[in-house]
């Protein structure tokens, strides 16, 4: 394991890992939601170390829309192999065949919002009780509503005016019968604290984030990639463009953003001078001014 140098990500760290601990104590069924993304892979690593030389006590859980980029799967599956952890997947495509979920259709289809039913379901039928996921404050106005420990109810359902107060760390998992929670140990970290805390750690991420050349055409300001699932219209061109992606999610929806960042330290660079968020590139969040709140409402992660 690396020794932390720097005493802010340091002081992240312990907390990430202190309230993994309490979920592992707390509860009986946890998950690891596990996107493929850096975050996701930032919760991995701090619960090998939360545990370490033990295994992960908990599965990772992917919500697999199909519609995914091919490096995130393979990336899933070689850290799946090299940790011996568990993995769960849940399949938007069997969803849809299932008659669960409808499948979009037009320019701007996504299986994005689809995610929420499979989500769901996978969590039932796994009778999950607490489901730790990535999300950051700073990420989207949602986010920042979370607590660390944040309730759902028996539909898996958000209420952002009825949460729990956290107060001196203490966190309370005490639930009812089908009711579970949404962990978030990263909530304190920034995107710069994540790009910093992979770099310190020299911890692998999909060479998505690095920039290269992709075929992409512009869709209203945002870059979207060349793939089998995006309906491309007559007017949308595409064009080769040295791009890279700073989060990673449905390829019908994930926009890249125009960069030569090819390396951690020119990466760290271009965050400390972007002037969007992250998710300022997502095509889904820009459905509404809710669209992220609509969807945590409904049990989104």
């Amino acid at each position: 394991m690396t020794k932390i140098k720097n005493s802010h990500l340091k002081e992240l760290e312990d907390e990430g890992i202190y309230i993994m601990r309490e979920v592992a104590a707390q509860f009986e069924r946890p998950v690891l939601l596990f996107s493929g993304g850096k975050d996701s892979i930032v919760m991995v690593h701090l619960a090998l170390k939360a545990f370490y030389p033990g295994k992960i006590p908990f599965p990772l859980m992917h919500v697999d829309t199909g519609h995914n980029f091919p490096e995130t799967i393979q990336f899933r599956d070689q850290l799946v192999e090299n940790t011996g952890v568990d993995l769960i997947v849940g399949s938007v495509q069997e969803s849809i065949e299932k008659g669960r979920v409808k499948e979009e259709t037009g320019p701007d289809a996504s299986r994005n919002v689809l995610q929420t039913v499979t989500l769901l379901d996978t969590l039932k039928e796994h009778q999950v009780d607490a489901a730790l996921g990535g999300g950051r404050r700073d990420e989207e106005k949602a986010r920042a509503k979370e607590r660390f420990f944040s309730h759902r109810d028996s539909f898996g359902q958000w209420d952002p005016k009825n949460q729990r107060p956290e107060l001196w760390n203490i966190y309370n998992g005490r639930k009812n019968m089908g009711e579970s929670f949404r962990i978030f140990p990263i909530s304190n970290w920034t995107e710069m604290d994540i790009w910093q805390y992979i770099a310190q750690e020299e911890i692998e991420i999909p060479t998505l984030y690095f920039s290269h050349e992709r075929k992409v055409f512009n869709r209203r300001g945002v870059w979207l990639a060349d793939t089998d699932f995006v309906n491309r219209m007559p007017e949308e061109k595409l064009v080769t463009k040295t791009v890279r992606f700073r989060t990673i999610g449905d390829a019908t929806c994930t926009g890249a953003v125009l960069s030569t960042a090819s390396n951690m330290e020119e990466i760290i660079q271009e965050v400390a001078s972007a002037r969007e968020t992250e998710r300022g590139n997502r095509h889904d969040d820009k459905r509404s001014e809710t669209a992220m709140e609509d969807r945590k409402r409904q049990g989104y992660f």
